[in-house]
């Protein structure tokens, strides 16, 4: 590798250098779904940018190793198998079929391992049985909670302060049992009618927070390189990860702790309450494109709040359609002579200039500064006649180059829906562009031409007409 990654590291609030524990390898554990309802536009985001980590890796040398893990036991999936009458594998199976769907539509890339936390107990136990031993975690009413005073480097990840948590302060009614309110719970004592596990202190279950440690340490681990998550986990969810974590092996968890920012609607934060909360098929359902959705994703910096409206959904089809006409553009154009040394350089210069974006602490901003500076580039090749023989696939292997990372600047790898049942609409489009064209609306013509190249349809005008195929 010739560009050195800088990451920003949440624990210590800083640019790093990234330094992987084994040297070329990135082992990830990336905190996924708890499976109790459809995920929504906001948990994409978060899923978007660790797969734009994961592909940005790969593109600077790395061999990825990820697990994602599915929280398929906690109070919201077993209320919800209670109130569906049904059992909690049967209630969370869907939730993890429609959250995959989810993913695949993104063409969000299906990691190594997609560990259930109801697969993953024994190894919890241990966990629990461990911190026990050594005196971090004490067992109240067949109950076992983590003792917070007990660790010293409490609240480094969060800069959580602990004399903020006060003793005596009201608990939840399930949790009385804790010597401190400070403290957490490892595992919890079952409840009539609640899923139940054998255990050494009693049938129960694992509390949240021991899941991710005791599965993310089996799979990658006890010390791996990269932890994600959305920035609503720092605290407590990964700040407890930590604790647990290290008080039972004595060693350091997580060398990089990388957290994305929150997806805003319209300027607010979605909720139920304001409409304002959209799943990925509630977009669908409206006409709009997974395409352009991802590209929205991807375009704002993964620590910056991104601004989810229908407008920016707009400008991120309209930025795809610039890269889509440009390739109907070159397909299209004559070849003359000796390859193009400007477009040459073009193709090394975008190459450099996007690894070094993404070596930036993933900054696409830079890196699609460095895509649309390339395709502006071959426009004006085009317009000059300056494509020569072995420009067309020079071009074309950039592009496929940069977008696997990107995943988003070939039509022709998205479902778009056109079948070819779709021949009628798109003869009445080509009439509403010939329409345009006639009245010099070239801005409408433009407009419908790039439509129908982000469908895959490539027009050819002739002096019998308008043709058009599918790309």
């Amino acid at each position: 590798m010739t560009t050195e990654l800088v990451l920003f590291n949440t624990l210590g609030r800083k640019l790093e250098p990234f330094r992987s524990q084994v040297p070329g390898e990135a082992r990830i554990y990336t905190c996924g779904p708890t499976v109790y309802n459809e995920v929504h536009i906001g948990n994409l985001r978060t899923f978007a940018f660790q797969d734009l980590l994961r592909r940005s890796l790969r593109h600077l040398g790395y061999r990825v190793v990820q697990a994602m893990n599915l929280t398929d036991v906690d109070d919201k999936t077993i209320q919800g198998a209670h109130q569906a009458g049904v059992s909690l594998a049967e209630y969370t199976e869907p939730f993890i079929r429609t959250f995959l769907r989810d993913l695949e539509t993104l063409h969000v890339e299906r990691v190594e391992h997609f560990p259930k936390a109801t697969e993953h107990i024994p190894p919890m136990i241990r966990l629990i049985e461990t911190l026990v031993a050594k005196g971090y975690a004490y067992v109240s009413d067949g109950s076992v909670f983590f003792s917070i005073a007990k660790d010293p480097d409490y609240g480094r990840l969060s800069g959580f302060d602990l004399d903020q948590a006060r003793r005596g302060e009201r608990v939840a009614a399930d949790e009385y049992g804790k010597e401190d309110v400070r403290d957490f719970v490892l595992w919890k004592a079952v409840k009539p009618g609640e899923p139940a596990w054998d255990s050494p202190w009693g049938s129960g279950r694992p509390g949240w927070h021991v899941e991710c440690s005791a599965m993310s340490m089996e799979i990658l681990g006890e010390t791996f390189d990269l932890h994600c998550g959305g920035v609503d986990l720092i605290f407590p969810h990964h700040e407890n990860e930590i604790a647990q974590s290290e008080s039972a092996t004595g060693k350091p968890f997580v060398r990089t702790w990388l957290h994305s920012e929150h997806l805003l609607v319209d300027g607010q934060k979605m909720s139920k309450s304001l409409g304002n909360q959209y799943t990925l098929p509630d977009l669908l359902a409206r006409g709009l494109s997974a395409r352009a959705l991802r590209y929205l994703f991807l375009s704002v910096h993964y620590r910056q709040k991104l601004n989810f409206t229908f407008e920016s959904l707009d400008g991120a089809a309209g930025a795809l359609r610039r890269v889509d006409e440009m390739r109907f553009r070159l397909l299209h154009a004559e070849e003359k002579g000796a390859p193009d040394p400007h477009l040459a350089e073009a193709a090394d210069r975008l190459r450099r200039d996007f690894a070094a974006g993404l070596a930036d602490d993933l900054n696409v901003a830079v890196a699609l500064a460095a895509v649309f500076a390339f395709v502006k580039e071959v426009n004006v090749a085009i317009e000059e006649g300056r494509i020569g023989q072995g420009d067309k696939p020079r071009v074309v292997d950039t592009l496929a180059d940069v977008d696997r990372v990107l995943g988003v600047l070939d039509a022709m790898a998205w479902d778009t829906g056109a079948g070819e049942d779709d021949s009628a609409e798109i003869e009445r489009l080509i009439k509403e562009r010939n329409d345009a064209r006639q009245r010099r609306d070239f801005a409408a013509s433009d407009r419908i031409r790039g439509e129908l190249a982000a469908r895959g349809i490539a027009l050819e005008d002739t002096p019998q007409g308008t043709r058009w195929k599918r790309k």
